[in-house]
């Protein structure tokens, strides 16, 4: 019960610690072309990366289960897109958003541009 009591009702992450959360995070936006925050079990999170793979895509999926700092990413990620669920993509470091935007994007396009188009200007294809 204690484990319980200090996981899900204490604050024992520090400043410190989200603060080099935050910055892993936008690191790792700014640095690839295609940025998914994942989750390994996530089927929404399977599907980004399987649309992806269909348009030969280049990403980088982290998966935040399988990182020691995987919660405090997400909480720095919810910080900085307003967006705590996962898949939560980013391309060309625009927030895209989760699964069902981007598959939007692919069925609709976004402010005019089709997903290919995207990627490409991203440097992903």
């Amino acid at each position: 019960m204690s484990f319980f009591f200090r996981r899900f009702f204490s604050s024992a992450t520090s400043p410190a610690t989200m603060d080099a959360a935050q910055k892993k995070a936008q690191q790792l936006i700014d640095d690839n072309a295609v940025m998914v925050f994942s989750k390994s079990y996530c089927p929404y999170c399977n599907n980004t990366k399987r649309l992806l793979d269909s348009y030969d895509a280049k990403y980088k999926a982290i998966e935040l289960n399988q990182e020691n700092d995987g919660d405090e990413i997400q909480a720095a990620l919810a910080k900085i897109t307003g967006q705590r669920t996962v898949p939560n993509i980013f391309i060309g470091k625009q927030h895209i958003g989760g699964n069902s935007d981007l598959e939007a994007v692919s069925k609709n396009g976004k402010d005019g541009k089709k997903l290919e188009e995207l990627l490409k200007e991203a440097g992903a294809l």
